[in-house]
């Protein structure tokens, strides 16, 4: 008479199979251990995370490598604004000065606002034709509102803030969940809202807003005392410090590698130049504009909503690929009826400030070259015309190039239709720098 006898390791074999199998049966497959790694592997890190351990040397190299891949980032629009002041200066010893300078910079915030709203949409890959006509419907509505009926001017101000942001829902909505291409609808917006800013401002066709009141000071008020942009200017400094610094620390607990602190004591000095020369400039003036502030601390914020948060990310995504940020889960519809929303605010936003700037509304808001100026300001500061690619620094970038530029045409009694040729040209150029930059990085295995 015999005994079957199972060894051990028979045993616990035929176990892993029948429990592999009923796993198998049961429509879950089975967990696979990875094998461990060989003796002597090295982990492969991308070398561009390492640039950051590898002090000045290390930046020096993936600078050389961005420029032989087409990655130019901000460098064209600097040097071009270097050199457009340095000419203006050259012809006019009045176009560096404090007070031209500081009114460069008030005139510019209006425009510039529009151009925020426009990065968002060009970061889809999409374009809004409609931001002019937005942005004279928000002014109308507040000197319709405020002037007219009366109306408390916040209150005003909301309302037609609100407004601009309803417009570009509505725009987003036929693009995004009809199916109508961006170009058409907006298109038909600029039409409309143009159309529809006349009627409300009747037939006289011009309102002008309280001298003193909330509207008009937005580009009226400046800051006189030295202190306030002394004090912007330590804040600033102090708070990009501590921004980077932390975010160091952060870095280091988690074992990716870090920017050296030279390297962020050099930056933060150079900040500090910049940020001091500015403040000295504006006090040898009037002081601090209130718009400048609003303009940097809208940039700020903006620039945090885009880089640190889910939603810029998928905004992002979505100017890489609409396909796969959707079978990555992202709601496409929200997002771009979210992004041509935040387009309506800014144009708004815009709006308001060139109504303060001429302390009215009438019928020629949002006409003329303001739609041109607004997407121009956007390319040419670096966001691309292709999608995915860009920050809203870049409006301040392009902005101030394209208003530098008609304040030192202006200087020397050059008739606006050779600004606008001016402006064509250097919008013209920007895109084809965008566009030779992307089949360079095509090339380079980088888009």
């Amino acid at each position: 008479m015999s005994t079957d006898k199972t060894s051990p390791s028979l045993a616990k074999s035929t176990d892993a199979k029948s429990t592999d199998a009923g796993t198998a049966d049961a429509g879950v497959p089975a967990p696979v251990d990875a094998p461990p790694a060989a003796d002597g592997a090295v982990t492969a890190v991308d070398p561009r995370l390492l640039v950051r351990e590898q002090g000045f040397a290390g930046y020096l190299t993936e600078f050389k490598r961005r420029i032989r891949a087409g990655d130019l980032g901000s460098i064209p629009v600097v040097i071009g604004l270097v050199v457009i002041w340095a000419i203006f200066q050259s012809l006019n010893s009045n176009f560096l000065t404090a007070g031209n300078l500081s009114d460069i910079s008030v005139a510019m915030v209006g425009t510039g606002m529009i151009a925020v709203g426009i990065v968002f949409v060009l970061l889809l890959g999409e374009i809004d034709l409609s931001v002019g006509s937005v942005s004279g419907v928000s002014g109308a509505i507040v000197a319709v509102l405020s002037v007219t009926h009366g109306m408390n001017e916040w209150l005003a101000l909301v309302v037609a803030i609100v407004s601009g942001a309803a417009i570009g829902a509505v725009h987003g909505f036929f693009f995004a969940r009809v199916g109508a291409p961006a170009f058409a609808v907006t298109l038909a917006g600029l039409l409309f809202w143009s159309g529809f800013m006349l009627q409300i401002l009747g037939s006289n066709g011009t309102i002008n807003l309280t001298p003193d009141g909330v509207i008009t000071q937005l580009t009226s008020y400046y800051f006189t005392d030295v202190a306030a942009a002394y004090g912007l200017a330590v804040v600033a400094v102090a708070a990009y410090f501590l921004t980077a610094f932390l975010d160091n620390r952060r870095r280091e607990a988690a074992g990716v590698p870090s920017r050296p602190l030279s390297e962020i004591l050099l930056r933060t000095g150079l900040l500090a130049v910049l940020s001091f020369g500015v403040a000295i400039l504006y006090n040898q003036y009037k002081g601090l504009p209130l718009a400048v502030v609003i303009f940097l601390l809208v940039l700020v914020v903006t620039d945090f909503v885009l880089r640190r948060t889910a939603y810029g990310r998928k905004i992002f995504a979505l100017g890489g690929s609409v396909e796969a940020s959707r079978r990555a889960g992202i709601n496409v519809t929200l997002i771009r009826i979210s992004v041509f929303s935040i387009a309506g605010t800014f144009a708004a936003v815009g709006g308001l400030f060139i109504a303060s700037k001429i302390a009215s509304a009438n019928q020629g808001a949002g006409s003329g070259d303001l739609l041109m100026n607004a997407i121009a300001a956007a390319v040419i500061g670096g966001t691309s015309l292709f999608g995915g690619r860009g920050r809203t620094w870049n409006a301040l970038l392009g902005v101030l190039v394209i208003v530098s530029i008609q304040y030192g045409l202006a200087l020397q009694g050059i008739a606006s239709a050779i600004q606008f040729m001016i402006t064509g040209a250097v919008l013209l150029a920007t895109v084809v720098i965008d566009a030779v930059t992307r089949k360079t990085q095509k090339t380079a295995g980088r888009a």
